[in-house]
């Protein structure tokens, strides 16, 4: 069958439009797994576009076969890359604190640079603009096993593939994620250490017994030091419970002052619910 010749043009408006697309995504899904699972299968459609154009048509020269796998089919490869990664590192985030979380980052961290350290002289290659090696590296069915093969690579068509575009789209989708990576690890620091909540519970709880019942309950309490082993003052558990029944004591030690000077039951609330209590547990036992 008689190929025709590859068309820049086509390739260009088909990754304009996978820009778009990715961009779409981006602003509307708030949910990272639900975005970047959506990103992947947005790339995944524009790859195999991209492959049939490939494959149906042959390039002018070497030079234009050299220019589409180092510059060109990498930026699509790399989006796939980055969002691949994100869905991985996003599903297998640990549950736990910020600290917990931020020691996983820094690990996702620690495997770009072994990536950069384990193909460092490739990377000064790219990075340097240097083109010496690109008949190795960027045409089709010229790998080198000399040259810091992927494993990835045997597992590929190799009419669609060369030795080292996939390098190429891994270091720029390295990229994407180191910044992903470094803001993640920025917003934890950013965070205040977290305190417990103060706020309270949604249902509002009266108290309709009588302010003295509280009173010689409040007092009870901090005899027994149930607070915090004791530690906050009777005006402290006071004023704790007067904002929590939205309710005010007044002068609860004058009321105290009363409590001590009864002849007899000088604990009647405490009393009466005690009595209260153990009639109730003798009904459930006869029952």
């Amino acid at each position: 069958m008689l190929k025709t010749k590859f068309n820049f043009e086509r390739y260009c408006l088909l990754l304009d439009e996978t820009e778009q697309q990715l961009s779409f995504i981006n602003i509307e899904e708030e949910n990272i797994l639900k975005r970047s699972e959506g990103s992947i299968t947005i790339c995944l459609k524009a790859f195999e576009k991209i492959k049939k154009l490939v494959l149906k048509s042959e390039f002018r020269n070497q030079a234009e076969e050299i220019y589409f796998f180092k510059e060109i089919k990498p930026l699509l490869i790399s989006k796939l890359i980055f969002n691949i990664s994100i869905y991985n590192i996003e599903s297998r985030k640990p549950q736990g604190s910020d600290k917990v979380q931020g020691r996983y980052f820094l690990n996702e961290l620690d495997k770009l640079k072994r990536y950069f350290d384990n193909n460092l002289e490739f990377y000064k290659y790219y990075r340097t603009g240097s083109n010496y090696l690109d008949h190795k590296y960027f045409l089709r069915g010229n790998h080198d096993i000399r040259l810091t093969l992927d494993t990835f690579f045997f597992e590929t068509d190799a009419k669609f593939n060369t030795s080292h575009d996939y390098k190429v789209s891994k270091i720029l989708a390295n990229d994407l994620l180191e910044v992903y990576l470094k803001d993640k690890l920025a917003s934890i620091e950013r965070k205040e250490p977290k305190q417990k909540s103060q706020d309270f519970p949604r249902i509002k709880l009266n108290w309709t017994h009588s302010k003295t019942a509280l009173i010689e309950l409040i007092y009870a309490l901090h005899t027994q030091a149930v607070f915090d082993n004791g530690k906050p003052e009777i005006k402290d558990i006071a004023s704790y419970f007067e904002a929590i029944f939205t309710v005010d004591l007044g002068d609860y030690y004058r009321t105290y002052l009363e409590l001590r000077m009864r002849k007899t039951a000088k604990t009647k609330f405490i009393d009466t619910i005690r009595d209260a209590l153990h009639k109730r547990m003798d009904e459930l036992e006869e029952k």
